[in-house]
């Protein structure tokens, strides 16, 4: 009788239910959070919560560090920080689906920045294309706020640091460095989203809500995520990742009703494609650290 744990449908089915998950904690957040507490509050609730369910989880302290570890710890939860609230600001104005699809054009460029072969021109001409497809300077883009596409690039930029910064410390446990990186985020975002909560972080419901998409959108996609990492290749892996614009625009129409343009769609499917096929191409692995605490 086989061993359904060897089975190679596991590991793709935990990428894919860790990609999911993370879109329905986001499109909780942006549906239930943002009218109580606005973008600035939600980000402060879903950072600090995932912050304590993670150093909960994962216990990091019982490992002493180095200093260098520790700069570097800093710089990519301060990156972590920044990548959460430049995103959730974003979507204020412009579709999720959207935003995530602007803001995967940094570990895009990330990957491509290694790449030296010309058929590698291919997926920048794709990543172009589809970023320009969605820039509010392109006709087919459905009048895009520039101000939350601002805020998505941001995001874009932060994330790229946050890779850059997470690479220094792929010696560490992933669970470890994830959980310390989400503590100095939160002390990063925590401070600008506290005059939006007030009383309401005595709230019930925030508190059930807030609880809800960090465990959602945090615990259960990183540990999705390491099941997959122990039986994929890493191309494999980042391949199916992204997947993740995709994911969050399907996710975005069924819970947020935010329909997308064909151009929208199009451009997605662009980037979708630029990123799988940059990852298929890369020789050198460009290790994204688990996308749980992204959003």
């Amino acid at each position: 009788m086989p061993n359904d744990s060897s089975s190679p449908l596991i590991p793709v089915l935990a990428i894919l239910g860790a990609v999911t998950a993370l879109a329905i904690g986001t499109a909780t957040a942006k549906h239930l959070l943002f009218p109580l507490i606005g973008a600035q509050g939600t980000t402060a609730v879903r950072v600090g919560f995932s912050a304590l369910l993670l150093l909960l989880l994962w216990r990091p302290w019982r490992r002493p560090m180095a200093w260098p570890d520790l700069r570097a710890v800093a710089c990519y939860g301060a990156a972590l920080g920044l990548m959460n609230l430049c995103f959730y600001m974003s979507l204020r104005t412009i579709p999720f689906g959207v935003a995530v699809a602007i803001e995967f054009a940094g570990p895009l460029a990330v990957v491509l920045w290694t790449m030296r072969q010309a058929r590698d021109l291919v997926w920048v001409a794709c990543a172009v294309a589809g970023l320009g497809l969605l820039l509010p300077i392109a006709s087919g883009t459905g009048g895009l706020d520039p101000t939350g596409v601002g805020y998505a690039l941001a995001a874009a930029v932060f994330w790229a640091a946050y890779i850059v910064f997470g690479k220094r410390l792929q010696h560490i446990h992933a669970g470890h460095s994830v959980a310390l990186g989400l503590l100095v985020a939160a002390l990063v975002v925590v401070p600008a989203g506290v005059p939006y909560l007030g009383d309401a972080l005595l709230s019930p419901q925030v508190l059930f809500i807030g609880l809800f998409v960090a465990a959602i959108s945090s615990a259960l996609p990183i540990s999705l995520e390491m099941v997959a990492l122990k039986r994929l290749p890493p191309t494999t892996f980042g391949i199916l990742v992204s997947l993740e614009p995709a994911v969050a625009a399907l996710m975005a129409l069924l819970l947020l009703d935010e329909y997308l343009s064909s151009w929208q769609w199009l451009a997605i499917g662009l980037i979708v494609t630029a990123s799988a096929g940059s990852t298929w191409s890369s020789k050198r692995t460009t290790a994204i650290k688990p996308l749980a605490p992204e959003r």
